[in-house]
C-alpha cells in the first residue's frame, strides 16, 4: 500500500470519527450546566436584593429551581431565560439592570442545571420556560401584556420559541443565533452538518410568528454568534420591532455598554408597555 493512500485512509479515518463524536455529543458540547460549576455561588440577597425561591414543576414532570426577585413599584415582569453555561447564580448584573429598569424578574434555571432536576436537552429547554410562563400567569396571576420575555445567546432562542406560542408584553432577544443548523455551518463548514445536527432551535422562524413588539440586541465584535445573524433575526420579525447594537464581547457587551444598553430598554419598555 502506497504511503499517500495510507495517509488518506488514516484522514478519512479521523474525518468519520470527528463526525461521529459531534453527533453523539452535541448535547454535552451545547450545555454547560457544570461550567464554571453546577453550584449556586451567589444570590440576589449577596447584591442587596430580596427574593424568593420558587418551585416550578414541569409537563413532564421537573422540578426547576428559580427566583423571583421584585422591584419597587414594578410596572411588569421579566421572564428571564439564560445561555447555556453556568446558572442562575452567574446573572446577579442583568437582575440588577432589570430592577433599575422597574421589573420584577423571574429567572429559572433550566432542566439539569443549578438545583433544578433532569437532564438538559432541546425540548426540554421549551418545556422548562413554558412552565415559568404558565406559573406567572396561572400561579401569579401576572397578566401577559404585564410579562416580557427576555433571552440572552441559547436562551434567546428558546425565548422566541416561547414568544412564537404566547402574547407577551415584549420580548427581547439579546445575542441570538438564527438557528443551531446555522451555528454549526459556521464552526465546523468542514463537516456534513446537515446530517448530524440534532439540535435545531429554529429562532429566525420563530420570529416569523411574533405578535409582540420585539427589540434585538446584538453587538457588532460577538465573537461567538456572529453580528450578522442578529441582523438576519432581526429582519425576519414582524413589526413593530427594534434593534440595538452594541459594542464589546459576547458576554460583557451589555456591562460595557450599560448607560446606552439601560436607555434603550427603558424607552423600549415604556414604548411597548403602556
Amino acid at each position: 500500500m502506497r504511503p499517500g493512500f495510507t495517509l488518506l485512509l488514516f484522514l478519512a479515518g479521523i474525518y468519520v470519527l470527528l463526525t461521529v463524536a459531534l453527533y453523539l455529543m452535541q448535547n454535552r458540547m451545547v450545555f454547560l450546566p457544570n461550567m464554571p460549576g453546577r453550584a449556586l455561588t451567589a444570590t440576589p440577597e449577596d447584591a442587596g436584593f430580596a427574593y424568593q425561591d420558587v418551585s416550578i414543576t414541569t409537563r413532564n414532570g421537573i422540578r426547576l429551581h428559580g427566583w423571583f426577585i421584585p422591584a419597587k413599584q414594578a410596572k411588569a415582569t421579566v421572564l428571564f431565560l439564560h445561555g447555556n453555561a453556568g446558572n442562575i447564580s452567574h446573572r446577579l448584573d442583568s437582575i440588577a439592570i432589570f430592577r433599575e429598569l422597574g421589573l420584577d424578574t423571574l429567572i429559572i434555571d433550566y432542566r439539569g442545571y443549578g438545583q433544578s432536576t433532569g437532564k438538559p436537552s432541546e425540548q426540554g429547554t421549551y418545556l422548562d420556560a413554558l412552565a415559568a410562563w404558565e406559573y406567572l400567569v396561572s400561579k401569579r396571576g401576572i397578566a401577559p401584556d404585564k410579562i416580557v420575555i427576555f433571552g440572552r445567546s441559547l436562551g434567546a432562542a428558546v425565548a422566541s420559541w416561547l414568544a412564537a406560542r404566547t402574547t407577551p408584553g415584549a420580548v427581547i432577544l439579546e445575542s441570538c443565533f438564527t438557528s443551531a443548523l446555522d451555528m454549526a455551518y459556521r464552526l465546523y463548514p468542514f463537516l456534513p452538518v446537515r446530517l448530524i445536527t440534532r439540535l435545531k432551535y429554529p429562532a429566525k422562524e420563530n420570529v416569523k410568528q411574533l405578535s409582540s413588539p420585539l427589540l434585538v440586541v446584538h453587538s457588532r465584535e460577538d465573537e461567538i454568534i456572529p453580528f450578522d445573524m442578529g441582523q438576519s433575526i432581526f429582519a425576519a420579525a414582524p413589526e413593530p420591532k427594534g434593534m440595538l447594537v452594541l459594542t464589546g464581547d459576547h458576554n460583557g457587551g451589555f456591562l460595557l455598554n450599560r448607560k446606552q444598553y439601560l436607555a434603550a430598554l427603558g424607552k423600549f419598555l415604556d414604548q411597548q408597555l403602556q
